[in-house]
């Protein structure tokens, strides 16, 4: 025990010194919660100047209740986001006015212009036009603006008063609330469930494959310069491997533990959201075994490439289960109890991924819970054992990467 611990002391500093460990550990939460956040700021930054809109409606039905709905719509200085201007002009054919309308825009006297053609309830649409550079908020609002006004003209024949009308015009919103196992209740909001998720297998993922690389890299080295040759020769493989693994496990844990602050800081200051942080006992339970799941694969096939471009072969191969759950997030969010998910939880290369992903979305079992994790664990067993067997023979091998029948006659010795 005494030579794997000073294997696991001398794998945990010489990685953690290195200047690839020191920048991933700052840049790679700092990288991906710029790209998580960046969505948010730049739709909620909106325009910062009023937008001069045109409205051609040959019917004048729409044009008054148009323009009062687009007044209440602004921007941060309260100044209004749109200015309506009428571009109907009744003796003129509709031709003569889209015409004009486009050399306004195309000279930039408006940044577009709506189109309504209505001919009765069952014959009524709306086109925008602008030079193509289409903001989503800005057709959300019209959208809202137009089918507000179409509600009030076709319930004005029946004599319901003007606030009825507006009621009617006004849309609700149904906010998700989640019900713990033990009865309490959270917000669940779309949002916040995607961030917490993405951000959690994006750190896990990145981790693996940053960690899992240099572990290979430092193995075809330690092969290349015959280093491996006198580590063996003061200790088994097994130990050797053991404490690879405790050390890069360590290594991990370190990670996770500073990336947990940088997460309660950024809380802190109201950068990310309080209840992403609900179910970080689990998730972190899950982040863990994975990492070191993989990790014990990782050295049991990086023991036997000889190359960097070997080592990179079999870390894109790995890679390929560590993005399926990222793949899957968005349908799994929205239809969670779906066989393929719970498949996915069952799978020990899915596992941790998935079952972080459930966390945020949904109450889990905790029958399942418990199997999943057993499953991990007993999964951990036998990708030590299996790799301690390749770790064995691979070390000392050189030359020919070996194939895969000899990867499993090296398993069944």
């Amino acid at each position: 025990m005494r030579k794997v611990l000073a294997i696991a002391k001398w794998e945990y500093w010489e990685k953690v010194k290195t200047k690839t460990f020191l920048i991933s550990l700052i840049l790679t939460p700092a990288i991906i919660i710029g790209f998580s956040l960046a969505p948010t700021f730049l739709s909620g930054s909106g325009d910062s100047y009023t937008k001069a809109i045109g409205i051609i409606d040959t019917s004048g039905l729409f044009t008054n209740k148009i323009k009062n709905g687009l007044e209440n719509i602004r921007l941060k200085n309260n100044q209004p986001s749109y200015i309506l201007i009428n571009l109907t002009e009744h003796g003129k054919d509709e031709d003569v006015l889209i015409r004009s309308a486009n050399l306004s825009v195309i000279k930039g006297h408006l940044d577009g212009y709506l189109l309504i053609n209505y001919g009765g309830s069952d014959s009524v649409s709306a086109k925008y036009y602008n030079k193509g550079s289409d903001n989503i908020k800005d057709i959300s609002n019209f959208e809202n603006v137009f089918n507000s006004a179409k509600l009030q003209i076709e319930l004005s024949g029946i004599n319901i008063s003007p606030k009825i009308l507006e009621s009617l015009s006004r849309r609700g919103e149904i906010k998700t609330i989640k019900i713990e196992a033990n009865g309490e209740t959270s917000n669940n909001d779309f949002v916040t469930v995607f961030f917490t998720s993405f951000i959690f297998i994006i750190l896990l993922m990145m981790m693996i494959l940053s960690s899992g690389g240099m572990l290979i890299r430092n193995l075809v080295e330690e092969k290349s310069n015959r280093l491996i040759e006198i580590l063996v020769s003061s200790c088994s493989p097994n130990q050797l491997l053991t404490g690879k693994v405790l050390g890069l496990s360590t290594l991990g844990l370190t990670q996770v533990i500073i990336w947990g602050i940088i997460g309660i800081v950024l809380e802190g200051i109201s950068t990310i959201p309080s209840n992403a942080f609900n179910n970080i006992i689990p998730i972190a339970i899950y982040f863990v075994l994975g990492f070191i799941f993989y990790t014990a694969i990782f050295v049991g096939l990086g023991s036997v490439v000889t190359t960097e471009q070997e080592a990179q072969q079999i870390t894109s191969y790995l890679s390929l289960t560590l993005i399926l759950p990222i793949a899957i997030s968005v349908p799994a969010m929205e239809n969670p109890n779906s066989v393929f998910v719970h498949i996915l939880s069952y799978i020990p290369f899915t596992i941790p991924s998935v079952m972080i992903l459930r966390f945020n979305i949904e109450s889990i079992p905790f029958p399942e819970i418990l199997t999943s994790t057993l499953i991990m664990v007993v999964s951990i067993y036998i990708a030590i054992v299996g790799s301690s067997k390749i770790f064995k023979i691979g070390i000392l091998s050189y030359g020919k990467r070996p194939s895969i029948r000899e990867l499993i006659n090296w398993l069944r010795e």
